[in-house]
């Protein structure tokens, strides 16, 4: 094997030194011939710059200001982004703030409203309608030709004047009878009126009998109802007297103040223990006033429509039951000297009484319910009475002629306090619209708007013996001190909280020396408070229901 093997290697070696030398000496160089084309010389640079721009079409956007695309383009250029790459935060490619829908941003069509009603309606007329791109028409090209291509707007005048002709031709044709016949509508047709046509001067004919008889029976229930709304319940004016006579030996009357009543009370102080219940009311009490300057007999008034009035002294007995009312009386009313007292009832009644013989005296009503009833307490002013009503008004009466005299209407809520300042030259008023308003006596014109976001109604106000203050009862359970002086403040300074009132019109008074501010709540206890330093000077529980009034007693410390 190794034999053949050289023997092959040999052999190869003798075929290549049998090979002529190709760079022998004598050899010559090798030549190059150029190649040559028949074909004519073509300049392809424009085949070229067509090729890329075809190209460069293909990967471009297509620009979105352009309305018209010359090529076809593809999926990808379609929906490539506007400019630039592709938004992260954009959604389609364009930004929140260029949509103005839902699928991106929409163009305004150039074209208004009446334009396009115009040509709408042409064509579903006439079929044809003018092209919004050019000033070509599209649709029925005959009609249009036969119309003179007029739209539905403008119909030439003897188009018209051939359509009233017509409609004239169509009511000569109306069956008379029809005409008669108020069900067909060629009768609604003849007989339609424009609204604003005169009124028919028809004659009125004469009533039937039995029309006549409703519009009689009709018109008595009207006026009884009107005198109903107009004024109050009519009840029979009874009282009853319950003590042992109604003079004594001397000839004095039960209503005589003691002859030894004097004042003791320069200087106050707290009561520590009950002395007496005075009870004969069957429902609650609503307001309770002592007898003026001397406090010998207590007046209150009652939800069972009774007003009562004891004895405080002596026997400590009911004296007498005024009645008077047919529903709960609400509020009651000395005059200076205690001789005659007003009552004020959710009857629309308001009553004025001889506290004495139990007589009313006079009544008075504007067929609302009044809320509180005060005289003027001015000596030469004792015939003027003063009342708020629940339709927001003050209503002033003079007693003698039972007449109004003056109304003062400012506020919008029912009217449920007044209290004379000033002299009694002017008056304050609270009210349901959580204001507080100050009038001149006399004048239906407020001087002082006293309104603030934080003032709650106000249904109890009184003022302190020196007369430079009022005390109001705010419901949002604290207690306000409002000045009487020029500018009616806020006393910032002085505010009486702890009892809880909210929802009731407890009273509000002071001990005759001033030291003291009292009141009841919401839970039967009555609050007394220190005038000066505002603290809580004591309270005691009084009743099981709420304490609604509290007064002192204008003589006893």
């Amino acid at each position: 094997m190794d034999s053949l093997q050289i023997y092959a290697d040999n052999s190869d070696e003798e075929d290549l030194s049998h090979q002529p030398s190709t760079q022998s000496a004598d050899s010559s160089p090798p030549r190059l011939i150029p190649s040559k084309s028949a074909a004519p010389k073509v300049d392809d640079t424009m085949l070229a710059l067509t090729a890329a721009e075809a190209r460069q079409a293909q990967s471009r956007p297509i620009d979105p200001t352009q309305h018209v695309v010359a090529f076809n383009p593809t999926y990808d250029q379609l929906w490539a982004p506007t400019y630039g790459p592709a938004h992260p935060y954009a959604k389609d490619g364009i930004a929140q703030g260029m949509r103005n829908h839902k699928l991106g941003f929409v163009e305004d069509a150039s074209i208004d409203s009446f334009v396009f009603d115009e040509q709408y309606n042409t064509f579903h007329k006439y079929g044809y309608a003018a092209d919004p791109s050019g000033s070509n028409y599209i649709g029925d090209l005959d009609a249009l030709q036969k119309n003179d291509a007029i739209s539905v707007y403008n119909i030439p005048q003897h188009e018209q004047k051939k359509r009233k002709i017509e409609r004239e031709k169509d009511e000569d044709e109306v069956d008379p009878t029809e005409v008669d016949n108020p069900a067909t509508d060629v009768w609604l047709m003849k007989n339609k009126r424009s609204p604003w046509a005169g009124k028919k001067e028809g004659v009125q004919t004469e009533l039937t009998e039995e029309q006549k008889k409703y519009a009689e029976e009709y018109a008595k229930k009207k006026e009884e109802k009107g005198h109903k709304g107009e004024k109050g319940e009519h009840v029979v004016d009874k009282t009853t007297f319950h003590g042992k006579e109604e003079r004594d030996y001397q000839g004095r009357s039960w209503i005589a103040p003691p002859k030894d009543a004097k004042a003791t009370n320069d200087h106050c102080y707290i009561p520590k223990r009950l002395v007496h219940t005075w009870s004969g009311h069957t429902k609650g009490v609503s307001a309770i006033r002592f007898f003026p300057k001397y406090g010998h007999l207590i007046l209150s008034a009652g939800m069972d429509t009774k007003v009562k009035i004891w004895d405080v002294f002596n026997s400590g007995k009911c004296m007498r039951t005024y009645m008077g009312h047919s529903k709960a009386v609400r509020d009651i009313s000395f005059c200076n000297d205690g001789t005659k007292f007003l009552t004020a009832g959710y009857d629309k009644n308001i009553k004025y009484w001889d506290t004495e013989t139990g007589q009313v005296i006079s009544t008075f009503s504007t067929g609302k319910v009044p809320y509180v009833v005060k005289l003027n307490p001015d000596e030469d002013k004792q015939n003027i009475l003063l009342a708020g009503m629940s339709d927001k008004k003050i209503v002033q009466w003079d007693i003698n002629t039972g007449q109004i005299t003056q109304e003062y209407d400012q506020h919008l809520g029912a009217v449920n306090t007044i209290t004379f300042v000033d002299n009694n030259r002017r008056f304050v008023t609270s009210s349901d619209d959580k204001s507080l308003r100050v009038w001149e006596f006399g004048i239906p014109v407020v001087i002082k708007y006293i309104s603030e976001p934080h003032m709650h109604s106000m249904p109890s106000i009184s003022l302190h013996p020196n007369t430079n203050w009022l005390a109001a009862q705010s419901l949002d359970n604290q207690i306000l001190i409002y000045s009487t002086r020029e500018r009616f403040q806020l006393n910032k300074k002085k505010r009486f909280a702890g009892h809880i009132v909210a929802g009731y019109a407890c009273q509000v008074n002071f001990s005759p020396d001033g030291r003291f501010v009292m009141s009841g709540d919401g839970e039967g206890k009555c609050w007394f408070w220190d005038w000066k330093s505002c603290k809580v000077f004591r309270t005691l529980k009084c009743h099981e229901g709420v304490c609604i009034g509290c007064e002192w007693h204008p003589l006893e410390q």
